[in-house]
């Protein structure tokens, strides 16, 4: 690495500057935050957006620093969403403080897609307008801006202000999801299997199979975090509603579902990520579609080779014995590609990858690879450049920016379901009531309720809970104080409980309907043992009663010397180390599945 050229006072005090655009969300330099529409041609006039419509105030999320001499605008895929006012923010802060949280029925926690998407409500995504080849380039982005424009109009016509959830307003990203549509053979549609319902629009799936004709495969990601059971209703229930729909689960750390996040990295160093669960069901579901026009052999022998590896716990993760093509893509070879190109041109299978933001695309692309090719992390966003990868000579991976598609969820479940970067939000109290009506946090939390009055119960369960004094207890817990004041920042606290119910250490899962009445069946379910091997967790089950009674404090006692404020673009392998860092120091062998319980993670 090149050693560091040394800052003058006035680059210091830009670069402190833009960090606070940052967390505000504000537009940096116009340099760094200009639109690659701007940067297309001279003649064009210099906007910073080309998404925005004149009666829509757009919060730009994640700004990212970049100079004039880069290649690329790091803001180009940048999150943008519809401001709140300062009244709506003010109002849930102040319903945090004062509304007693109430434990919800466990029926509360089913969700039909219906309720996400009601079908009167127009809640489709844009669409590419008609082309041809005898259009100047410009003349094509100013007919995707007006009708992007016209697309926005229709939709906030048919739902009030306040009932829609947080979505995409950047035309750059549809586009990368225009352009990933038209260029794939097959659709692959990632999501977490806690917020499925969430993630996965309807229009999105008739648009693929009905107007496009091209096969879709669904991604049910993160199966360790969920159990057994959830994950096999959640299956059931999907392919009956849409039966064209291939279903695959997934999980890029099977056998580490409750474990601390040290050992999550150190199962990645040891045995790379050629471990991850799921790759041999996504090549199946591809040979069916294929139905043999695609000689898909190289690609089953090498999961063979990888699996081999992986046994052996050899040298296979960067031995450079197998390199990856990788493919930058032009605006211009990208903005003008047909949308009626032939299937599995000249042999190869194109798989495109598409999400919402934080449900481990770039994970499950790795883990395809067998091999890092693309950094992860837990910041909506990260993922900044369309890309494609050669798994194969004849299997190509097309790797696309998350994107939000509107929807009427509440925005609180938006952001435990990851697609808001913590650091950035206003408000992040409601969200923590939300999560703990959900689940039972006392047992694992351990709080002391901050109010000491002398007629207070001293009993926790029997006390009134508030969100604001769920994170006030929090902050005294775990030490979180203000820098001038020396009070409980709740704000940090607060922001701490979001991203353990993030990384699934405080865990909240949806289920399908009528899974609260059917559980018995699908406890016993005969496919059962599929999903649980999938997952690599059989043994950890068997286990947890002999460690409920372990010495040794769970993960949210013990200090932190290194905790992190906010939201980095830096890879999930670097994340700073946490509580259960120091626990493992110290001897101490955790398994959050004893520390959450089963029925927490449902």
């Amino acid at each position: 690495m090149p050693r560091r050229k040394p800052f003058s006072i006035k680059q210091k005090k830009k670069q402190l500057q833009v960090k606070r655009e940052k967390k505000r969300g504000e537009n940096g330099s116009s340099h760094s935050s200009r639109n690659a529409s701007v940067e297309r041609g001279p003649g064009r006039d210099r906007k910073s957006d080309t998404s925005d419509s004149e009666t829509t105030d757009i919060r730009r999320i994640n700004h990212q620093p970049g100079t004039r001499e880069s290649r690329y605008d790091p803001n180009r895929f940048r999150l943008h969403f519809e401001k709140e006012s300062k009244e709506e923010v003010e109002k849930r802060k102040k319903i945090a403080r004062e509304k007693i949280l109430k434990p919800v029925a466990e029926k509360e926690l089913e969700i039909d897609m219906s309720q996400i998407y009601p079908e009167e409500k127009g809640l489709d995504f844009p669409r590419r307008p008609s082309w041809h080849y005898n259009m100047q380039r410009e003349e094509l982005l100013r007919k995707e801006e007006k009708s992007f424009l016209e697309y926005l109009e229709a939709l906030h016509s048919k739902n009030p202000p306040g009932t829609l959830s947080h979505f995409e307003h950047n035309l750059e990203t549809w586009r990368q999801l225009w352009r990933v549509m038209e260029m794939s053979d097959v659709i692959l549609l990632i999501v977490d299997i806690r917020h499925t319902v969430l993630q996965f629009p309807p229009a999105l799936y008739h648009y693929i199979t009905g107007e496009l004709k091209k096969n879709i495969i669904l991604v049910l990601n993160k199966v360790d975090l969920c159990p057994a059971p959830l994950v096999l209703a959640w299956k059931h229930y999907l392919t009956k509603q849409f039966p064209r729909l291939h279903c695959v689960c997934f999980t890029s750390h099977p056998g580490q579902a409750y474990s601390t996040l040290l050992q999550k990295k150190r199962m990645t160093k040891k045995a790379g990520w050629n471990q991850a669960g799921g790759p041999f069901h996504i090549m199946r579901a591809c040979q069916e579609i294929t139905a043999g026009r695609v000689d898909l052999s190289s690609w089953e022998k090498k999961i063979q080779r990888d699996a081999v590896a992986v046994g052996t716990e050899g040298d296979q993760a960067d031995d450079g014995s197998e390199s990856v093509l990788m493919e930058h893509h032009s605006d211009v070879a990208m903005e003008m590609n047909s949308p009626t190109q032939e299937l599995y041109k000249d042999g190869v299978l194109t798989l495109g990858c598409i999400g919402f933001p934080n449900v481990g695309k770039s994970s499950v692309l790795n883990s395809l690879v067998g091999r890092k090719v693309v950094s992860v992390s837990r910041t909506p966003g990260h993922t900044k450049y369309f890309q494609t990868y050669y798994l194969t000579p004849t299997v190509k991976l097309c790797d696309c920016p998350g994107l939000v598609f509107p929807s009427q969820v509440d925005k609180q479940l938006q952001i435990l379901a990851g697609i808001y970067p913590v650091s950035q939000l206003q408000e992040p109290y409601s969200s923590v009531g939300y999560l703990c009506e959900r689940i039972d946090f006392l047992p694992v939390l351990k709080l002391t309720h901050p109010d000491n009055s002398p007629g207070t119960p001293k009993d926790p369960k029997t006390q009134d809970w508030t969100a604001w004094d769920v994170c006030e207890a929090w902050a005294e817990r775990r030490g979180y104080k203000t820098a001038k004041a020396a009070r409980n920042d709740v704000y940090r606290a607060a922001n701490s409980l979001l991203r353990l119910a993030i990384d699934g250490r405080l865990c909240l899962c949806l289920r399908p309907p009528g899974y609260t009445q059917n559980k018995d069946e699908w406890e016993s379910h005969p496919d059962l043992a599929e999903i649980t091997a999938l997952q690599g967790s059989k043994e950890e089950e068997d286990e947890c009663g002999d460690r409920e009674d372990d010495e040794g404090e769970s993960s949210s006692e013990l200090e932190e010397d290194n905790d992190r404020d906010a939201d980095d673009d830096e890879d999930a392998d670097g994340d700073d180390e946490d509580d259960t860092v120091k626990a493992d120091r110290k001897g101490l062998t955790l398994n959050m599945f004893t520390v959450l319980g089963e029925n927490e993670c449902e």
